[in-house]
Formats: structure tokens, sequence, C-alpha cells
């Protein structure tokens, strides 16, 4: 077990507000403030300056003047100051706006370099009527969520084999659109439940709904253990697998709300429906479910009030696609549902397992945390992409995480598991379908289809038998739907490098090529790091002409394990092809780590 952070009193470092704006002052400062944070750890003093976004130079300065100044009660005595301090540093300086707090907003003019902004930075300083100066820093969406084991969720952000599902969230979340998860129905739990919306129990026999009745406006899961030989000769008892939850907790768990997990698409809806239950379920009750769920009819059952624009169905059996099957699927696509469906567990090709092989549906394979075919994965020239659905055999964290119940047998206390198979691989392209819906509303089911497929990468791992068009990537899906610069070329490095422990600083090094002119401004890069105390690390991108880019300062306060994201820097002023590094040094004692990979997407 860990040292705490108290016992351990690890450095806390100081956050400047850029490099334009460090001057001898506030470096002094800083020092002072870090020699106090050695002593003071276990308070987590905070530091009263921030950053400025990565790489820009602030194009205005809020400055702040003492209550007793002239400039703080007059306008024209701020424009006054301004355009003084310009004279005397050489720029055009103009006091543009006085701001609530009284603060006057300075606009700096055009084409300023860092250093001339710190010749302006000091000129205020220097002024004993001027309290504070700050940049007008450029604020944007964050989408890593807060939620507290998002980190545990690989298969969202990771570089290597991650759907890249952060860089989509900006732009789409998936607000406006329900996903009818045709499963086992929804067992409550707090971290789905502002998602969940009305859904239906269409299973009819009582033997396999276990909850005592037929067909029902309560999809709730009752729980669908069974003995052994139950279910057929030979086959083994099994607890209750809450399966419609963990993957409706995939497609649209609530999120950035401190606990739990991250939802694909978690602006979207889930409505229940209810088809599996105890030895699994009927295609009758899947076929009248896939008809309800898209708006179509069904006798004796009331009209669907949360009409589904997409279908998750992880679930399926042996055979071909039956005539009745496919006139339910091709019926719910034509009223502008797209259907989603996984290619089975089997190792085999899905041309024999359905829904899998049934036409006009998306079939998803699996795949592992290194980005290869999961081994239990079905394959075939049938199947139309890869998702993540993890591997367990080397550990349970290789799996998919999702929201999940406690009980053996029937409902007990809400939690949280791993599971494996393309029944997760599913929700993360329907999680996707919904997101790219809620963006463009006008997108037809071929059209999701399409541009899943044609915006997809190659898979990083292996694949024999044919894993559709490659692994998902959800950023470069949902920015081309929207008319966004999609993402293009992803370059990498699996080379590991040790991080040694309070040591310098290691790099690793990406030669790209073949681009043209200079690089995004939203350049990501994927970083992949395990380490036992992440809040020691500082993480920065070095540029091929030396310029480096903080993508993570050291935190006292963050005791978690391991960096594994995508963060974004504004690159634009930067070459593209050339070698680029991620530099990485663990800054304090007692801990070790080791860069994994990382990533360059452009």
């Amino acid at each position: 077990m860990r040292t705490s952070p108290a016992v351990r009193r690890k450095l806390i470092s100081v956050v400047a507000l850029s490099a334009a704006l460090l001057t001898a002052a506030t470096a002094q400062v800083a020092a002072a403030q870090e020699t106090s944070a050695r002593e003071a750890r276990a308070a987590e003093v905070p530091t009263a300056q921030t950053e400025a976004a990565p790489g820009t130079t602030a194009e205005r300065l809020i400055v702040g003047y003492k209550s007793g100044a002239a400039e703080a009660r007059s306008d024209r005595s701020a424009e006054a100051d301004a355009e003084a301090k310009g004279a005397e540093t050489g720029e055009d300086l103009d006091f543009r706006r006085r701001l609530g707090t009284g603060a006057a907003l300075v606009d700096l003019g055009e084409n300023l370099t860092r250093s001339d902004v710190a010749g302006v930075v000091a000129e205020y300083q220097a002024d004993p009527q001027v309290a504070y100066v700050v940049p007008d820093r450029l604020n944007t969406p964050q989408a890593d969520p807060n939620d507290t084991d998002y980190a545990k969720q690989w298969d969202l952000f990771e570089a290597a084999a991650g759907m890249n599902v952060p860089g989509a969230w900006p732009t789409s979340t998936g607000s406006g659109v329900t996903v009818a998860v045709i499963d086992t129905g929804y067992v409550a739990h707090s971290d789905l439940a502002p998602n969940i919306v009305a859904g239906y129990d269409f299973i009819a026999d009582t033997a396999v709904s276990v909850d005592g009745n037929g067909r029902d406006s309560n999809p709730a899961d009752p729980g669908d253990w069974y003995l052994t030989d139950e279910c057929g000769s030979g086959i083994p008892g099994s607890d209750s697998s809450w399966h419609g939850t963990h993957v409706a907790g995939t497609v649209a768990a609530a999120t950035n709300n401190g606990k739990g997990m991250a939802g694909v698409a978690h602006g979207a809806k889930i409505s229940p429906v209810r088809v599996l239950g105890k030895c699994g379920g009927y295609d009758s009750d899947i076929i009248d479910a896939i008809t309800w769920a898209s708006g179509g009819t069904v006798a004796g059952v009331p009209a669907n009030s949360n009409v589904a624009k997409v279908i998750n169905m992880s679930l399926g059996g042996d055979g071909a696609c039956t005539s009745a099957t496919q006139s339910a699927i091709n019926a719910a696509v034509n009223r502008g549902t797209t259907v989603v469906v996984a290619a089975g567990n089997d190792n085999d090709n899905v041309a024999s397992h359905s829904p899998g092989n049934c036409g006009n549906v998306i079939s998803v394979a699996a795949t592992n945390r290194s980005g290869a075919k999961a081994s239990y994965s079905n394959y075939g020239s049938l199947v139309d992409i890869s998702a993540p659905g993890g591997q367990t055999s080397t550990g349970t964290a290789n799996g998919i995480y999702s929201t999940l119940n406690s009980g053996t047998r029937t409902p007990s206390t809400e939690s949280y598991a791993y599971y494996q198979g393309t029944s997760m691989a599913t929700p993360h392209i329907a999680g996707l379908a919904a997101l790219m819906k809620s963006a463009k509303p006008s997108l037809t089911p071929a059209q999701i289809e399409s541009a899943i497929k044609s915006n997809a990468r190659a898979l990083p791992g292996a694949c024999s038998g044919g894993c559709g068009a490659g692994l998902a990537d959800a950023a470069k899906t949902v920015l081309a739907v929207t008319g966004g610069t999609p993402t293009g070329t992803t370059f990498s490095s699996s080379s590991a490098v040790a991080v040694p422990d309070a040591g310098p600083a290691v790099e690793s090094p990406i030669t790209v090529a073949g681009r043209t002119g200079n690089a995004p401004s939203a350049l990501r890069v994927g970083v992949d790091i395990t380490h036992s105390y992440r809040g020691d690390l500082v993480i920065d991108l070095v540029a091929p002409d030396g310029s480096a880019y903080r993508l993570k300062s050291s935190s006292g306060s963050d005791s978690a394990d391991d960096v594994r994201t995508t963060y974004t820097v504004d690159a634009s002023s930067e070459s593209a092809n050339g070698t680029w590094k991620l530099r990485v040094q663990d800054t304090a004692a007692l801990d070790t780590g080791r860069l994994n990979n990382w990533s360059l997407t452009f």
C-alpha cells in the first residue's frame, strides 16, 4: 500500500501564467511558493497563478488597479495609462473596456512575440498602482469528464486501441437521440438513471421472463440466473448477468457527475427494451421489440413515446438471418432507425450467426486492448466495423468497464464491472451513431454506416478473417459528418521508455514526414503512461524546432495511477514534418513508471 500524500510531502509545482509572462518577480514568488509547498504538502496549498493555453501568446491583458488609483475609477485614465505604457514599450496598447470587477481589458495589438508581451507585463508590474496583470486567456470546452472511474475506460481514449471518443464530445454528446437497448432490461443504477426513459418488457413466456408475468410496460431486469442443465443438458449454471445494464452504461452513462464512468453518448437517452430472460429470448419477442422501438405498431402494445433513432442488439444465435427478422430490421431502417448488432463470440465466421449476418445492420466485431481482434470475436466479410470489446484473460482491467449490479440472482446494490465480448463492442458503435445523429439529424442509417466505415482507422493489431473497415474513430467520424476538419494521419511510437523515479526527463521521438505546411491548431497527442502516482509527472510535447508545449504539470493532489488520455495542442506555428518528442519527467521520489506508447494525429 502506498504512503499517503501527507506523509510523503511531495513537491507541489507552481503553475506559471505562461512562458511569455514569466518575469524575475514572478520567478521569485514561485520559488517562495515552492519552498512553502514542500513543507505544506498535506495541506495542498493552492498557487495563485494560472496557465495560458499551451503554445499561445497573450493578445489581451486584464489589469487590476489598486482601489485608490485614478485608473481604477476612470476609463479615460486607464486609456491614458495604456497609451503611456505602449509608448514606453514601443507597442500599440489600447484600453478596450471595463470588466465587471473593475479591472481594465487592454489590447496588445497584433504580431507580438512572447518577448514583447513580457515587456508589457513588466511595465505594468513595475507600476505601484497596479494590483495584478494577467492574460485574457482563451477557454475551450473540456471533454475529459470528472467521473471518478474514467481512467479505467481505456476503450474510450487510449491512443493505441481506444475509439477516440473524447475528441467527439466538443461537437456532440448525443443530445436529443434515444437509443433502444434491446437486451435483458434495466436494473436501477444511479449512474444511468438520469438518462433512462420509458421502455417495454416484450418477453411473453413467463418461464423466460422470471418476473411472474408476460409483456408489460416495466422493463426492469429481475435477473437471468439459471441452474446447471436448466438451459440444456451439460450447460453449467450461471448467476444473473445484468447484461442490458452493462451495455446501457457504455452507450449513455451519466457523465461529468463526479462518480463512476462516462458514456459514449452521455447526452442521449436509453430506452430499455427487455427481450432476454432466463436462458435467452425468442426471435418473436425480438422482432416485436425492433418494430416497437423504431416507432412501428405492435398489437396489444401501447405506441412508443420514445422512438429510438438507434437500436443496440448485443445478442445473437446460430443460423441464417431469417426472413422474419430481416423484415423487422428493414422496416426499422426504413423508419430511419440505425440498427447496430454484435457479430458474436464464437471465433467463427459471422455468416453462421444471426443477427450479425443480417442485412441493413452495422455488424460489430470486438478488439482487445492492443487493437487486435479479440480471440473470441466472430469475423468475416459481413462484419462492418470493429470496436473495443476487451479481453480479460490477461487481467480484468483489459475488459470493458461499465454499470452493473452486485446481486448474484436478484438485484442488490449497484456496482461496476469489467465484461468482455462483442456485446461490449456493439454499444460503442451505437453510442457513436447517436453522436452522429445528434450532430446532424438528417443523416440516414445508410449514411451513418458509411461514415463510420470510411472514417475508421486500420486495426493496430492483427485480424485474420475480416474485421470490417477497421477500428472506429469517433472524433474523426463526427467531424466528417458535420463538415469539420477530419483528422488525418496518425504517427505513433510503441517503444516503451522507463520513467525513472525523481530522475531526469526522458524523451520518446516520433518522426513525421509527408505532411504539408504546419501542424494543425488541434494537434492530438495520445499518451499512455503506466505510473503509480501520476501527480508526480510533468509531460511536454517538444516540436521539431525545440519549442515545448506543456501537456501536464505536476499536481500534489493527484494521487491516481497512470496517464491514459489524449491532449489537444495548438501547434499551428510549428512545421508538421520533423522529429517530435514526448518528454516525461517524474518530479518526486518513491514512484517509477513507463511510457508505453504515444501518438500524434494530424
